[in-house]
Order: C-alpha cells, then sequence, then structure tokens
C-alpha cells in the first residue's frame, strides 16, 4: 500500500554573490532602489515539500506517491527524476503553457539572502485529486497552492484515508476558521515549534487542545529535538547531531518521511519520531534538498548509533 504525499514540486536555483549585499545598497536611496548582483556560480536543485519527502520515503523503501503539479515549460526534467529514482508519477499532472514553481535565492558572502518565489503550475494543484489514487493507506498535506491544500484534506477525510496536515510555509494563507477545520479533519498534525505558537494564536486553541484534535501532534525543535503529543502525554524525541552542517533546506521534509514511514510500519511515536530525527540529520549533511543518498544498511546503521537499538524492522 502506498503513501499519497500532496504537496509542491518545484527546482531551487541557488546562486552566491561574492560580494556584501550592504556595501552596494544604500539606506537613504531605497525608494529609487537599482541594483543588479554579478553571480558567478549557480546550481539548480530539485524541491518542493512533495518532492523532497517523496525521495526521504523512498530512501527508507516506502511506497512514495507524490501528488502534484509541473508546469510544461520546465517539468520534464523532474518528471525523468523520479522516473530515474522509480518513483511513481501517475499523481503528477503536467500543466501546458506554465512554467514549474521555482524559488530563485542569491547568497552574499554573510549568508544574507534576497529570495523570488514563482509558483507557476503549483497554484493548479488542486487538479488533482485524492479519489484519483488506487491502494493508498496514508497521506500527507504538505505546502502547496492554497485550494489544493483545502480540498485535498476534504478528499482524504471523505476516504477515510489518515494524513498528517504540514501547513509549514503555507500557513500565513490560513485564517483561524480554516485552521480550525483542517486539524478537526486531520489524523495528525506536524508543524515547527514557531508554527505551533502560530496555529495556537490563529485558531484560539491551547497546544494542549490541538492535541486533543488529533491523534498525534508532532512539535519540531531544531537542534532540540521534537516532541510528540498523543493520548495525553509527550514524547521527547532527541535531536540526532549531525556529522556536518551543510544546508537546512529540506531537513523538516526528510524528517516527514520518517514520520511517514514509521506511521505506515507501526514502529510506535517513539521509534517513529526517532526515525524521524535521524533523517533530518542525514540531510542537513548534504547540500540541497534531495542529494543525500544513504542506503538502508546506513540508515540501520546511524539508527543504531545514535540511540543505541537497531530500528524495528
Amino acid at each position: 500500500m502506498a503513501t499519497l504525499i500532496s504537496g509542491s514540486l518545484a527546482y531551487d536555483n541557488i546562486m552566491k554573490f561574492e560580494g556584501r549585499f550592504r556595501e552596494h545598497i544604500l539606506p537613504e536611496q531605497v525608494h529609487i532602489l537599482n541594483v543588479s548582483f554579478l553571480v558567478p556560480t549557480m546550481r539548480r536543485e530539485f524541491g518542493g515539500c512533495a518532492g523532497n519527502i517523496a525521495y526521504s520515503l523512498h530512501l527508507l523503501g516506502g511506497d512514495a506517491r507524490p501528488m502534484g503539479t509541473l508546469g510544461a515549460i520546465d517539468g520534464q526534467l523532474y518528471m525523468e527524476r523520479f522516473a530515474a529514482l522509480g518513483i511513481a508519477t501517475d499523481m503528477v499532472r503536467v500543466m501546458p503553457d506554465m512554467y514549474s514553481a521555482q524559488a530563485m535565492i542569491t547568497t552574499d558572502l554573510e549568508n544574507n539572502q534576497l529570495a523570488a518565489f514563482h509558483p507557476g503550475a503549483m497554484m493548479q494543484s488542486h487538479v488533482t485529486r485524492v479519489e484519483d489514487a488506487k491502494d493508498i493507506k496514508l497521506g500527507i498535506v504538505a505546502p502547496d497552492g492554497f485550494d489544493g491544500m483545502i480540498q485535498h484534506s476534504e478528499q482524504f477525510a471523505a476516504a477515510g484515508i489518515p494524513f498528517i496536515f504540514d501547513p509549514g510555509q503555507g500557513l500565513p494563507l490560513f485564517g483561524g476558521e480554516s485552521l480550525r477545520r483542517m486539524i478537526e479533519l486531520a489524523t495528525y498534525v506536524a508543524v515547527n515549534d514557531y508554527e505551533a505558537a502560530l496555529v495556537s494564536n490563529k485558531t484560539g486553541w491551547s497546544i494542549d487542545e490541538i492535541a486533543s484534535r488529533v491523534d498525534a501532534l508532532i512539535v519540531t525543535r531544531g537542534e532540540h529535538g521534537a516532541q510528540i503529543h498523543h493520548s495525553g502525554s509527550i514524547e521527547d524525541i532527541p535531536a540526532v547531531k549531525a556529522q556536518q552542517v551543510l544546508d537546512p533546506t529540506g531537513c523538516g521534509d526528510a524528517f516527514r518521511g520518517g514520520l511517514l514511514y514509521g506511521i505506515e510500519k507501526g514502529f510506535g511515536w517513539a521509534a517513529t519520531g526517532r526515525l524521524a530525527s535521524l533523517m533530518g540529520a542525514l540531510k542537513i549533511e548534504h547540500q540541497g534538498p534531495q542529494n543525500y543518498a544513504p542506503t538502508r544498511a546506513e540508515i540501520n546503521e546511524r539508527f543504531r548509533q545514535a540511540f543505541g537499538h537497531d530500528l524495528p524492522q
């Protein structure tokens, strides 16, 4: 049985400016700002929440089924990547005369960033429908076009398929009423600690009240690990120390791949959270959201090293 991963599919275009933005931007002249930065290096990464989560789950041996939209102008490269990895594309729709979603990010020598995001085909994510997928056991609604997030949550619930609601970067799109509706539909909710506070503020529900409405509320806390609220208790999940910290982009998505695998396999929250924590650490050791590639044996060994016991089978 497969896991259906609703979310964005995007390209991340990452450029490096070998200087300092502050030396080229005059505060007293920002009302007539007109600057150009030479960026001699650029790399293009496969990204988007659905792509990143599917990649993580696939590494673990899960049957990951991304559900999202690409643009016909530039989407073929992503489709070829999925095919090469052996990830099914039957729930990926290619929209004519559109670009795929993509971020353009320029970083200077002080790690300041200038970024622009073109949503492109992502805004048509609602054209995909949960009921069109076959043999689905579990799902996730990750950041995507707003209409797609709303409709896919309703469709998962109507089909009786348990799913994680993961608002992430899409959280500013939701008001209190729509957030409360999504939480009531969801089986699980996954957010980071800042997002948890924002969800609480928007819904008017405390963290405990949110947790009481779902089977589990998963709150990631960066280097402090994570907390999983379930059955009136809290499971503290330790962070896994990375061998090197290169790039946090996509760590939360890698974590969610581990969550989905553990839930599907019935590992229990302690083991599921620890596996998710490990997947985030493996990702942060590499540049780009989909460039880490441990074997399943290597994942098992790192789990044993981190926690002193084997990963459940």
